[in-house]
Parts: C-alpha cells; structure tokens; sequence
C-alpha cells in the first residue's frame, strides 16, 4: 500500500485542501489561519462554514496576550492542550478550576454544574484575560451572565461547547454579547475546536509556526 508518511508532506497536503475550501471565503489572514488549525485539528471541512470570528476578535486578543493576559478554561483538557510555553513568553498562565474544592462544595451545594461554579470562580481574574470555553455550555451561559452583571471582563471568549443541550443556544448568545469572540454555531463544536483556536492566536501573537 502506498501513503504519505514524510510529516512534512502530509501537513503540506493537507494545508492544500483547506487552503481550497477556504478560498472563496474572504476571510482575513489572522482569520484563515484560526479556521486552518481548526480543520487540520478535526478534520472536518464542515468547519469552513460553522466557525464565526467577530471582526476585532484578532487583534483584541492578540493585543492581551501580548500583554501577559491569563488564559482562562472551563476544563482540564483545554488546559493541557494549549500552548503553555508560548504563552509565558507574554507573562500568562493557563488556568481552570474545574477541580478546585470550592467549585466542587459550590456546585453540589446549589445544584449546578462545576462549569458554572468555575467561572463564578475564576471570575475577579477574568479582567482583560482570554477565556476559553471547549466543553460545557452551562460555562458560556454563566459566563456571559457574569458580564452583564458587571462582574467579568474578558479581553475576548473563545466560545465553542459542543453537545445537543445548550450549545447551540450558548453559542448564539455569544454572538450578541459586545466582546470580541470566535464560535462555532451549532452543535459542534469541543475541546479540540478551542484548543486549536486558541494555539492558532497564540501563533499569530508571536508571528511564527511551530508544533503545539
């Protein structure tokens, strides 16, 4: 059987085809590199039409991190797979609480999620931070709660919860909130989407290409 097997080769191709479908898009450079790491980390073209980017969210983003802005998660798995190293170069950490006693005594105590109890949470450190949001949608829904309320202050969300409860309708509401965003509509979504989405404006932060 003959395949690709040179690394080099099968990024190369594959960065083609999605080259290919995202060409009649018109999306800006920043933008297409997010929606390319996005495709390459699922490999799903669906993608091309679901990912929906706000207009500022680039350079919002890139401008906080640059900054020393945190990144902030609603699970573990986000967490891991973000680009910890790249984003010291800036003075930032990747934080979750998901597994903090408090969230735990919080959530079981009122009857709600550790999303939730874990964004009220990390809330007084959200000022001016990245926050990104790959697994639940009752996390995004708090979240853009806890703005309106006047107490959080994200620079930007990457908004992405998968499932068939809530998350095309967190997803939606994203998109009304005024904070720059990117999501996918719909029920796809997940960890892998944000990680991606996030690694991608760690790159475009620091202008260079490298392995997550």
């Amino acid at each position: 059987m003959s395949y690709l097997n040179n690394p080099r080769a099968i990024e190369a191709q594959s960065r083609a085809i999605i080259a290919a479908r995202l060409g009649a898009l018109g999306l800006g450079a920043g933008e297409r590199d997010i929606v390319t790491r996005i495709i390459h980390a699922t490999g799903d073209l669906e993608y091309a039409r679901l990912v929906v980017i706000h207009p500022r969210l680039v350079a919002a983003a890139t401008a906080a991190l640059r900054g020393g802005a945190d990144i902030i998660t609603d699970i573990e798995m986000v967490r891991q797979g973000i680009n910890s190293s790249m984003l010291a170069r800036g003075g930032g950490q990747v934080i979750c609480a998901i597994r903090e006693r408090e969230v735990a005594a919080a959530a079981a105590a009122r009857g709600v999620t550790r999303a939730m109890a874990a964004m009220e949470f990390l809330a007084p450190r959200m000022t001016g931070a990245v926050v990104a949001i790959g697994n639940a949608p009752t996390a995004l829904f708090r979240l853009l709660e806890l703005m309106a309320a006047g107490r959080a202050a994200p620079a930007a969300i990457i908004g992405t919860p998968v499932g068939f409860v809530g998350a095309a309708e967190a997803k939606a509401a994203l998109e009304k909130a005024d904070v720059p965003f990117i999501t996918v509509r719909g029920t796809r979504g997940g960890s892998t989407v944000a990680v991606a989405a996030v690694n991608a404006l760690l790159h475009l932060t620091w202008d260079e290409e490298g392995d997550d």
